[in-house]
């Protein structure tokens, strides 16, 4: 929880009211650009994290969760400025973290599973560890994103600058 309810900040101290030479930038081909990976964080906050909780915590006997649209971020995204996605995104966030305390979860909760479409049985407190660590991911991503804005400029510096020595999976 304590991660999770930092990252809407660091994005926003990171993104806000930057020029977009800074947030629209990728690193070539398919890669995403902090604006797109803020996009992609709001998809998940409405159809991945919480609604999974949900699947496990539920009554009901299927327990496995619709596969989820890593890329919905490029449509659902059309038309919105940073700034506006940034506030959706800590809005949706903090109303996430709050249903999740709600359900004051025991150590049986935790242990409860559901299933993947691709991974599949995974439990509760996987789930949870991986948004943990999928948020880290993507603030990770958006530094070295911006980072590499800088390539070129920073001379022989690149040596000792190993960020911009990371290539992004094609």
């Amino acid at each position: 929880m304590a991660v999770l309810e930092r990252t809407p900040e660091v994005l926003k101290t990171m993104l806000a009211r930057l020029p977009e030479e800074w947030t629209h930038k990728n690193e070539g081909g398919d890669s995403w650009s902090p604006f797109d990976v803020v996009g992609h964080l709001i998809h998940g906050e409405k159809t991945d994290w919480m609604v999974r909780t949900g699947i496990i915590l539920g009554a009901g006997s299927n327990k496995t969760f619709e596969p989820y649209d890593r890329f919905a971020q490029f449509e659902n995204s059309q038309g919105k400025t940073l700034d506006v996605m940034l506030a959706e995104f800590t809005a949706l966030r903090s109303q996430n973290l709050t249903t999740l305390r709600s359900k004051q979860l025991s150590p049986v909760d935790l242990e409860k599973k559901g299933v993947h479409p691709e991974l599949g049985p995974v439990s509760l407190s996987q789930l949870l560890a991986a948004w943990v660590v999928h948020d880290l991911g993507h603030i990770a991503q958006v530094s070295r994103v911006m980072a590499k804005q800088y390539s070129t400029e920073v001379g022989p510096w690149t040596k000792y600058l190993t960020i911009l020595k990371h290539r992004p999976k094609e």
